[in-house]
């Protein structure tokens, strides 16, 4: 406050100084309030701009000591959501209760809070550290927390306010409850249990009254509405060569007897063979390949439509047998669905929707490709979960596929490190 109060007393000793400047020149000229405005293009090009006055940034808000006290009793116990307290400084926020000074302890809360809100809402890890992350998490915007701050202070609930960004989804007080019994000395499955937390706060709290899961490293896909499951079916994902990035996308509709666009990657493995059909420019030299509706199509009788910058989506296959091995990652990248005509049906029905059964298979019959749209779209996150909790508390684990496991952890667990003063909520 010294330095603002500072800062205000040089602008105001400076306004009489200019005033008289102004008083002793000429008198300028009445305007006729009717002209217009003068352009600045034709302005004076010699004129000197005026140097606006950077203010100083307005104080934090004022905290009680209480309040202060119970944020750092919170810090203390945040190693049971799998964040590590020294990263929030408890020392320093104790240093500025001590010091006596409500400003000092003031602006050492409210950073202490607006990190931990941030961590707690939109993930620790970021960047490039998540690898191939496409999702978009806006649970906790700059002006979202400074609100969740103001409302804590005046409920005098920072401990609450600060719970409430905790995801909701049931398999993250699943992954909590196994964190708490779990041995640290096991630093590989503590290490599993963390990490694995976090990615759930990467995505948005509420993932939707119904939205599609595919978690690639247990290779199902999983209809979820009202937070109950209503479909779950085995899925093939991507290759080692061919990762499945993670993302999140609105799936609109199907397309039945779909043509398949052959990715630019595979083009010479299937150029000029039986079955594909060239796709040329006005030059006359082939663009790209395409593979028409047909048994032998790739995509097999049904696609989803999910607009995405990584051109993943949802597919039948011709080849179901891929279905029965145990590891599942065969594909280019997207992820093909056992049973997918299936859970089609049932989203084309959903909602009053025109789309029958019986029309579905008629179409598919025809062999035409034709557009099915859903009567509301839904959410489908493709994530990469390599360890899930029962609710007896014990743990579920996948093969981290793609090596991204150690990565995060060293994301995570890293103290000491220099941070950036923003951290994004996606890639």
């Amino acid at each position: 406050m010294t330095v603002a109060w500072k800062s205000f007393a040089l602008i105001a000793a400076a306004l009489p100084m200019q005033l008289a400047s102004a008083q002793s020149s000429p008198a300028a000229p009445a305007r006729d309030p009717m002209a217009p405005l003068p352009d600045a293009r034709t302005t004076d090009p010699t004129a000197v701009p005026a140097v606006p006055v950077e203010l100083p940034p307005p104080p934090p808000p004022l905290w009680q000591v209480g309040d202060a006290r119970a944020l750092m009793a919170y810090i203390a116990t945040i190693g049971s959501e799998g964040l590590d307290p020294r990263d929030y400084d408890p020392a320093g926020l104790d240093a500025a209760l001590r010091s006596g000074d409500p400003l000092v302890m003031s602006k050492a809360a409210t950073d202490r809070f607006t990190l931990l809100a941030s961590d707690l809402a939109l993930g620790h890890v970021r960047g490039k550290d998540r690898q191939d992350w496409y999702v978009n998490d806006a649970d906790l915007t700059p002006e979202a927390s400074a609100l969740l701050l103001s409302g804590a202070l005046a409920r005098q609930d920072v401990v609450g306010s600060l719970r409430s960004l905790l995801p909701t989804h049931p398999q993250y007080s699943f992954l909590r409850a196994a964190l708490a019994r779990a041995d640290k000395t096991d630093a590989a499955k503590y290490n599993r249990i963390k990490l694995n937390m976090d990615r759930w706060r990467w995505l948005p709290r509420d993932l939707g009254p119904k939205y599609i899961i595919v978690n690639v490293p247990s290779f199902y896909a999983t209809l979820v509405e009202n937070g109950t499951t209503r479909w779950r079916h085995r899925a093939i994902a991507g290759a080692v060569k061919t990762k499945t990035p993670q993302l999140t996308v609105q799936a609109t509709g199907v397309i039945l007897n779909p043509w398949w666009e052959v990715p630019p990657s595979i083009t010479r493995e299937v150029a000029g063979k039986p079955g594909y059909v060239a796709v040329k420019g006005k030059d006359g030299k082939v663009q790209r390949w395409r593979q028409p509706p047909g048994p032998a199509n790739a995509l097999g009788k049904i696609k989803f439509v999910m607009q995405n910058s990584q051109n993943i989506y949802l597919h039948d296959t011709n080849a179901r047998s891929r279905f029965n091995s145990q590891l599942r990652a065969l594909s280019h990248g997207c992820i093909r669905t056992e049973h997918i005509m299936d859970l089609a049906k049932e989203l084309l029905a959903d909602d009053g929707g025109e789309w029958t059964a019986e029309k579905v298979d008629e179409a598919v019959a025809s062999g035409k490709s034709q557009m099915a749209k859903f009567v509301k779209p839904l959410p489908v996150y493709i994530v990469y979960f390599s360890a899930a909790a029962r609710n007896d508390g014990t743990i579920q684990d996948y093969s981290d596929l793609y090596n991204r496991d150690a990565k995060v952890i060293a994301a995570l667990n890293d103290y000491g490190v220099p941070k950036p003063k923003t951290k994004t909520a996606s890639r």
